[in-house]
């Protein structure tokens, strides 16, 4: 049973599943050129981002946060070229799942394709909800006013009731809902009924779906390069330059006021942003030359992105104090707002603006996860009828439905704070298994018009850049390798008081220390093996990113995944097209 967990699909295999033909002109339509794909990975991550998660990064870094930003896109760069290495050999839907299944075997594809769900349905909730605040505060400037109890979530109403928040708006919520069988009818409907709407657009085709999306996109990417160039103007012409070095609590003066571990505490929201670059590769058996268009598109949507993020924090922290950023939601238009830059039209622009942009994220978030499930299907992982493709439309329609389902759902349930929360952490989780997967996969022949991963002989190269990592690190902070292993057992701090938990002050370290025992024992091995290099950056990046995740994401993932290996135990496991060709 043990060797049966990682049987690995042959690449030839993958292929021929994924190949018009053997679909008898049932396949998917190839309509998607480069310039599309790279507008998708621009309609992904340039969005709930930066129009929403981008006000909370800034609180907890401060400027620093484009330290952030530069970290995440050196890792997503690295990521980006393992992506394309595998796009250009295994051009068929299902992206990190398909990969995974081709260089870990059936059990990692599965618990990867499993985590893509927390990626696409249930991070689209977290989507849907900002959509629905950013389309609420523009009907209101319109003098269009939707009840409070209606654009809200039950849980946030609830909370901030409780906890005497000094948000009005769920405090109304939460006093006027009317009340049916002692329950408070509290319900986010514009968040519902955005979620029917592309679900339906998805449903009815790719090519809609293509053309609504690149015309969001250039309309969003103009109001997002208009913000760079009034407030970057605003910043330098008001003298607010001396916002990018902000007073912390004991009065100094720095570009990371609450240090380096603020900057990394806005991991979880910064990240969630480029979940953009598996959404391109899930588009491959819809591209006209996936060999060729899909790296480039990944790429230049990585590179496009990773500036504006970089120009956006800038101008954001250099507007306005990065303190005042607590609880706001959207920053892009806070900034302009009376109390600082006061520029009204650009206030209003804005607000238009995001609720195109989140249009778009949602657009492309709910166009991958049909693809995913319709991959697992093929393989037998799920029951067949989740790779039923509409006779009409081309596209996966069952899958699309049940997506629609799984994110809506849930919007009467949860919250922004609990799904972002959940979501980042399988972001990352399979950027680390794409780029481990590149260094297990045998060497290709080279083929004119295809995307060729460089092989750099990382032998000496990685396990010299880990050596000067440690140096570097214990010349500058002497007290770093000796907190980390000091995990304060002593009972000097009090962690039964409710503010403060064993948990809280461990978990950091116990990441950093699992970090740096895989940084070395990596280094031996490639020593050993004489593993690329580019692939092996990728890695370590990522591992690094994901020490910055906290308790309460671990929990949530790990649980996740146990009931995902439950499913795959009762059903996955006896059903896979691999488990029946080995009887």
């Amino acid at each position: 049973m043990f060797n049966s967990l990682f049987r690995t699909k042959k690449i030839s295999s993958i292929l021929a599943e994924g190949n018009d033909d053997v679909h008898e002109g049932g396949g998917l339509k190839r309509v998607l050129t480069m310039r599309d794909l790279t507008f998708f990975g621009i309609a992904a991550i340039i969005g709930a981002g930066s129009f929403s998660s981008l006000g909370a990064a800034v609180f907890s870094g401060g400027p620093g946060v484009v330290v952030l930003f530069i970290i995440c896109g050196i890792a997503c760069s690295f990521t980006a070229l393992c992506y394309s290495e595998f796009a250009s050999r295994i051009p068929v839907a299902g992206s990190a799942y398909t990969y995974a299944y081709a260089s870990f075997g059936e059990l990692f594809a599965w618990i990867i394709g499993w985590a893509l769900i927390m990626e696409y349905s249930i991070g689209n909730i977290y989507v849907a909800y900002s959509w629905s605040d950013y389309f609420t505060s523009l009907m209101h400037k319109l003098n269009i006013h939707i009840p409070e109890y209606l654009s809200c979530s039950y849980h946030e109403a609830k909370k901030a009731f409780a906890e005497n928040s000094a948000n009005k708006e769920l405090i109304a919520a939460w006093t006027t809902a009317p009340v049916v069988g002692g329950l408070k009818m509290i319900v986010d409907i514009p968040a519902l009924v955005i979620n029917v709407l592309i679900t339906y657009l998805v449903f009815r085709g790719i090519k809609e779906s293509r053309n609504f999306s690149n015309a969001m996109v250039m309309l969003k990417l103009a109001v997002v390069v208009l913000v760079i160039l009034v407030g970057g103007y605003m910043v330098f012409s008001n003298g607010l330059t001396v916002n990018w070095t902000p007073a912390n609590e004991e009065g100094v003066h720095s570009f990371m006021p609450n240090g380096f571990s603020g900057v990394m505490a806005a991991v979880s929201g910064v990240f969630f942003a480029y979940i953009g670059f598996d959404a391109v590769s899930v588009l491959a058996e819809e591209s006209k030359n996936p060999q060729k268009d899909l790296p480039r598109g990944m790429i230049a949507s990585l590179i496009i992105c990773t500036v504006v993020y970089i120009l956006l924090s800038l101008v954001l922290t250099g507007a306005v104090v990065y303190s005042k950023f607590d609880g706001v939601g959207d920053p892009l238009a806070f900034i302009f707002e009376k109390e600082n830059l006061n520029i009204g039209w650009m206030q209003f622009l804005v607000a238009i603006c995001a609720v195109i942009a989140m249009t778009s994220v949602l657009l492309v978030f709910q166009m991958g996860q049909p693809r995913i499930w319709m991959g697992m299907s093929r393989d037998g992982l799920l029951p067949p009828v989740f790779q039923k493709i509409h006779h009409t439309f081309k596209t996966p329609s069952f899958s699309t439905i049940i997506t629609g389902v799984v994110v809506g759902v849930p919007i009467i349930f949860t919250d922004k704070t609990f799904v972002l929360d959940f979501t980042s952490i399988a972001t990352l989780f399979a950027f680390v298994l794409v780029c481990g997967g590149v260094l297990l996969i045998p060497p290709k022949e080279k083929i004119k018009g295809r995307f060729h991963l460089p092989y750099i002989n990382g032998q000496f190269i990685f396990p010299g850049i880990i050596l000067l990592a440690i140096i570097i690190i214990a010349v500058l902070s002497e007290n770093y390798f000796p907190d980390m292993f000091n995990l304060d057992f002593s009972g000097d701090k009090d962690y039964t008081s409710g503010k403060l938990s064993f948990m809280d002050v461990a978990t950091p370290k116990i990441s950093l220390i699992v970090f740096w025992m895989l940084a070395i024992v990596l280094s031996i091995v490639t020593i050993i093996k004489k593993y690329s290099l580019i692939p092996l950056m990728g890695l370590i990046t990522c591992l690094y990113l994901l020490t910055g995740m906290t308790k309460s994401n671990w929990a949530w993932f790990i649980g996740w995944l146990l009931l995902g290996l439950i499913i795959y135990f009762i059903y996955g496991y006896k059903h896979s097209k691999l488990a029946k060709a080995a009887v």
